[in-house]
C-alpha cells in the first residue's frame, strides 16, 4: 500500500506527515488516519462500542477462513474450535481468517460471515454436523441439535442471526 502523507501546520512551520491506519492507543491522538487497503478504517480506529463485536481467543485445532465456532471452557480458559450440530458445539460465532492450533483467532460474534462458498442467495441456513459448516436443511439426527444461522446475502456470505440450538429427539 502507498503510505499517504499531508502537508500541516506543526510547531509554527509546515511539516509534511504520514497518515496512520491503526491506532495504538493515546499516543497516535490528532493523527491524520487513512484507510487500509480493504478501503475500511481499522477497528483500533474506533471508540469502544463501535466496530465489529470479536474476541480474540485460542484456537484448539486449524480453523478456515469462514468456519462457524464455538468458543468453549478448556479447563478455565477460553478456547475455540469448529461449530457442528453436536450439543456442546453449538456456534457462537465465525472466524474470517485461517488460524493454525493454539494461535489466536478473531471470533466474530455478530455481523457477516463472508467466508463462505456455494451459497444460495435468500435461502436460510442451518449448522450442520460437519464441523464449520451449514446447510439448507435442518439436522434430524437423534441428539445432534438445530441451530439456524441466518440468511445467505450472496452466494458467500450469511448475516449471522443465530437461533438457540434445539435438541433433535
Amino acid at each position: 500500500m502507498t503510505t499517504n502523507k499531508f502537508l500541516t501546520f506543526l510547531s509554527n512551520k509546515i511539516q509534511l506527515v504520514t497518515a496512520i491506519a491503526s491506532s495504538a492507543g493515546v499516543g497516535d491522538a490528532n493523527k491524520i488516519i487513512a484507510t487500509g487497503s480493504d478501503g475500511k478504517l481499522d477497528s483500533t480506529l474506533m471508540p469502544t462500542g463501535i466496530g465489529a463485536d470479536t474476541q480474540s481467543v485460542v484456537a484448539s485445532e486449524n480453523l478456515s477462513a469462514g468456519d462457524w465456532v464455538n468458543v468453549y471452557d478448556n479447563g478455565g480458559t477460553p478456547n475455540v474450535r469448529k461449530a457442528d450440530a453436536n450439543p456442546e458445539r453449538a456456534a457462537t460465532g465465525f472466524v474470517l481468517s485461517s488460524v493454525t492450533s493454539a494461535s489466536n483467532a478473531t471470533v466474530y460474534r455478530a455481523g457477516t460471515n463472508t467466508g463462505r462458498t456455494g451459497l444460495t442467495t435468500g435461502t436460510y441456513y442451518y449448522l450442520s454436523a460437519t464441523a464449520g459448516g451449514e446447510s439448507a436443511t435442518a439436522p434430524t439426527t437423534s441428539g445432534d441439535v438445530i441451530q439456524g444461522l441466518g440468511y445467505a446475502s450472496s452466494t458467500t456470505a450469511i448475516a449471522f442471526q443465530p437461533t438457540t440450538p434445539i435438541a433433535v429427539a
